[in-house]
């Protein structure tokens, strides 16, 4: 049999590129395609280096020339890999982490947003887009991201560096992972004041060999407190990402996340919001959206604060069966979470280059105490 072209891209228009909401050829991925005789030869160039990217790549492509075209065809799949480039390392002040090139806060006004859950499957997303990845878990007081890892009950373990004892981080699907949480029994209430948890994430910081890492991304505590000063006392933050639900509580309380990093004192810059349980989409309906606590309420703020909007994550129930087996939705393929949290990080990362070009390097902060009163400046 003889093939044709026109007939082979008619079939790869049928295959979505994961992320886009387009297809192969309009996307423009396929950069060519050669028949002769039954033979046929697709070049294709994607953005995700993962091996698991380019093997879903060329299986799709075998499979929807077979089925469509014909199911004889001798197929040759070229996948070039055209992945965007690491943020530039952003030359910061204070007290750099060795390795580490841009280090990500993401932050909630309030509690119940899914911060978390945003955070460990931005983690995994990025890692599956190639990127080196790491997360701490500053929650001290409910850290939970071991529980999202599936990986409640390793512990760090002790490594010699240049004549230093450091804590390894814990590492799960790619992404490595220190909390407060390895050091503490499951039932037991961190009860601390202030300086005994900023000297505990100190040490998570400075007495870890966390190695070479792209993005660091910190899971704050919910709020504007103590232990988001101690952060970004100890450490210069690259940028910080603000979760919300759209409902109108969360989104007052997202307002002052924004404006605490936007301080003059803090002067942190924020990279965007994101709006989490954006609406809710039930597994035998997975076309309907019901926007159960109101309608891109997330959306509209960033337009009115001025900042960039990342993304809407979907309310559905295997986002939070996933989180509490320990497997990050984001590593299921071929899902709407998958795609949402696709989309999310490729902004990060866009808004991390476009800050990194734009703006100058971050300072850390310098807390003084005066009169039993805290004041907060530039170092």
């Amino acid at each position: 049999m003889k093939l044709n072209k026109q007939d082979i891209l008619k079939a790869l228009e049928t295959i979505t590129v994961a992320g886009e909401g387009r297809n192969m050829v309009e996307s423009g991925a396929v950069t060519n395609v050669v028949t002769f005789g039954d033979e046929v030869i697709v070049d294709i160039t994607i953005t995700n280096p993962s091996l698991q990217a380019k093997k879903r790549t060329e299986v799709d492509i075998l499979k929807t020339i077979h089925d469509l075209v014909y199911e004889k065809a001798k197929i040759t799949v070229n996948v070039k890999v055209d992945a965007p480039a690491t943020p530039k390392v952003n030359v910061m002040k204070g007290n750099p982490i060795p390795g580490i090139q841009n280090i990500v806060a993401v932050a909630s006004g309030k509690g119940g947003v899914g911060k978390s859950t945003v955070t460990s499957n931005l983690a995994v997303t990025l890692a599956k887009m190639g990127f080196k990845v790491g997360v701490l878990d500053a929650d001290i007081y409910g850290p939970s991201i071991p529980i999202m890892f599936d990986v409640e009950a390793e512990r760090p373990l002790a490594v010699n560096i240049d004549g230093k004892s450091k804590m390894k981080p814990v590492e799960n699907y790619g992404v490595k992972v220190l909390s407060i949480g390895f050091f503490t029994q499951p039932d037991q209430a961190v009860v601390w004041r202030g300086p005994m948890a900023a000297k505990a994430l100190n040490q998570m910081i400075f007495d870890a060999h966390w190695g070479e890492i792209d993005f660091l991304l910190i899971d704050l505590p919910p709020g504007t407190g103590d232990i988001h000063l101690s952060i970004m006392q100890a450490l210069p933050i690259t940028g910080a990402v603000v979760v919300s639900t759209p409902q109108h509580v969360a989104l007052a309380d997202a307002k002052k996340g924004v404006a605490m990093f936007q301080q003059e004192s803090i002067d942190v810059p924020v990279l965007g919001i994101i709006e989490n349980m954006a609406y809710f989409t039930p597994e035998e309906l997975p076309d309907n959206k019901y926007y159960i606590f109101g309608k891109e309420g997330a959306k509209n703020l960033a337009e009115d604060l001025k900042v960039p909007f990342l993304g809407e994550i979907p309310l559905v129930q295997s986002i939070r069966e996933a989180g509490d087996v320990g497997r990050p939705a984001a590593l299921q393929t071929a899902t709407p979470l998958e795609s949402a949290f696709e989309i999310l990080a490729k902004n990060v990362v866009q808004e991390v280059v476009n800050r990194n070009e734009n703006l100058p390097p971050t300072e850390a902060i310098k807390i003084t105490t005066m009169a039993g009163c805290s004041t907060v400046k530039k170092k």
